[in-house]
C-alpha cells in the first residue's frame, strides 16, 4: 500500500538506487520519483513487481492542460506506470470547474490504459466544500486516485480529510494519504479512514514500526 517517496530537489542518483532497494526489499507498491529519475527507477526495478509513479505539474499544478498532458505522454514513454497529478488549485478556488475538470481529463487521458492517476487536490489549501468539489471532478474527469498532498504545501494527510475524500468519491475509486505519514500508527489510522495508498518517505520506518522525522 505504500509509495516510497523521494521528490526533494535535492535528490541524487545515490538516493534513488537506495530508494529502489528499499522499494523491492519491502515489498512497496511503487516508488514515486520525479519525471528526471523515471528511466533510472525503471531500470533499477525492472523484473519486480514494483510500479514506477511519477509526478506530473508538480508541485504548483498551475501549468496548463497541454503542458501536463505531454509531460504525461513523456513520463509513460520513459517507463512510468501511475503518474500524480497536481490540479490547478486557483481555478479551482474561482469557481472555475470547467477548467479544473479539462486540467484533470488531459491527464486521465493521456495516460489511460497505460498508467494510473492520481489527482492530488493539496488540501491545506481548500476549504470543505472545494475538496468535495475537487474530488467530484476528478471522478467526474476519470481518474483512478484522489490524493491529498504534495508533501510540499502548507499541510499534509489528516484523518478528517480522508474520511471526507472516501465518502466523496465512494467505494471505487482508490485514495491515497500523502505528506507528514511518519509511522505505523498514523499509516494505519489513515487506511482506517479509507485510504488505500500511503504516499511517503518513511515506508522503512512505518513497517519496521519506527518514526521517522521526514516531512513527506
Amino acid at each position: 500500500m505504500i509509495d516510497h517517496t523521494a521528490l526533494k530537489a535535492d535528490t541524487t542518483k545515490e538516493i534513488i538506487e537506495k530508494l529502489c532497494h528499499e522499494a523491492k526489499e519491502y515489498k512497496f507498491a511503487s516508488v514515486c520519483v520525479n519525471p528526471t529519475w523515471i528511466e533510472t527507477a525503471a531500470q533499477l526495478l525492472a523484473g519486480s513487481d514494483v510500479k514506477v509513479c511519477t509526478v506530473i505539474g508538480f508541485p504548483l499544478g498551475a501549468n496548463t492542460p497541454e503542458t501536463k498532458a505531454f509531460e504525461t505522454r513523456d513520463a509513460i514513454e520513459k517507463g512510468a506506470t501511475e503518474v500524480d497529478m497536481v490540479i490547478n488549485i486557483g481555478a479551482l478556488k474561482d469557481n472555475n470547474d470547467v477548467l479544473v475538470e479539462r486540467d484533470i481529463k488531459a491527464v486521465v487521458e493521456a495516460a489511460k490504459g497505460k498508467a494510473l492517476t492520481k489527482v492530488i487536490i493539496e488540501t491545506s489549501l481548500l476549504t470543505e466544500e472545494e475538496k468535495v468539489r475537487a474530488c467530484e471532478l476528478s471522478v467526474k474527469a476519470g481518474a483512478d486516485f484522489v490524493k491529498t498532498s504534495t508533501g510540499f504545501s502548507t499541510g499534509g494527510a489528516t484523518v478528517e480529510d480522508i474520511e471526507l475524500m472516501r465518502k466523496t468519491v465512494g467505494p471505487n475509486i482508490g485514495v491515497k494519504a500523502s505528506g507528514g505519514v511518519r509511522d505505523t500508527k498514523g499509516a494505519e489510522a489513515l487506511i482506517n479512514a479509507g485510504a488505500t495508498r500511503i504516499g511517503a518517505s518513511s515506508g522503512v520506518a512505518i513497517v519496521k514500526g519506527e518514526t521517522s522525522n521526514s516531512d513527506y
